[in-house]
């Protein structure tokens, strides 16, 4: 399939955080995520849900993401950056090529206004782009099954 990204984008990541801070927002778990970061933190799934995490209804599923402070950053961000960078989800190692930002040349132009990587940096080629697309395909995020009373739900 042609698309606009055939000769591959330029992004480099300049780590100025907006992506992980100061507007409200998602960051979904996969089923894979959240054993990682249970791993990682050596804790049970339902502790680390009921602490770092909440239910999200949406398109007729359950989902899980993270919460965020009072000012929307992340819950993991510290001043130094990511606190959990080695067991990151899978949304936040494969940004921006994310299919909400691949849809066109002008959405994936339009994203250059919030993230100053965009158009900048390595070129990553559309082998690689899309590897990352069918990896997060392929991830689970249904979370209906773990639904539970703990109040988070929104």
């Amino acid at each position: 399939m042609i698309t606009f990204y055939d000769n591959g984008l330029q992004f480099g990541c300049t780590r100025c955080s907006f992506c992980c801070r100061y507007t409200p927002g998602f960051v979904f778990l996969s089923h894979n995520d959240l054993q990682k970061l249970v791993t990682s933190f050596n804790t049970s799934e339902s502790e680390f849900i009921e602490k770092y995490c909440r239910f999200v209804d949406m398109n007729g599923k359950t989902k899980l993401s993270f919460i965020e402070t009072d000012n929307y950053d992340c819950i993991f961000w510290t001043k130094s950056g990511c606190g959990i960078y080695e067991a990151r989800p899978i949304q936040c190692r494969s940004y921006p090529f994310w299919n909400t930002h691949l849809f066109s040349h002008r959405v994936w132009a339009d994203l250059a206004e919030s993230c100053p990587g965009v158009g900048k940096g390595e070129t990553h080629p559309k082998a690689e782009i899309d590897e990352w697309l069918s990896t997060i395909a392929k991830e689970v995020y249904d979370f209906s099954d773990y639904q539970s009373d703990n109040g988070k739900s929104e």
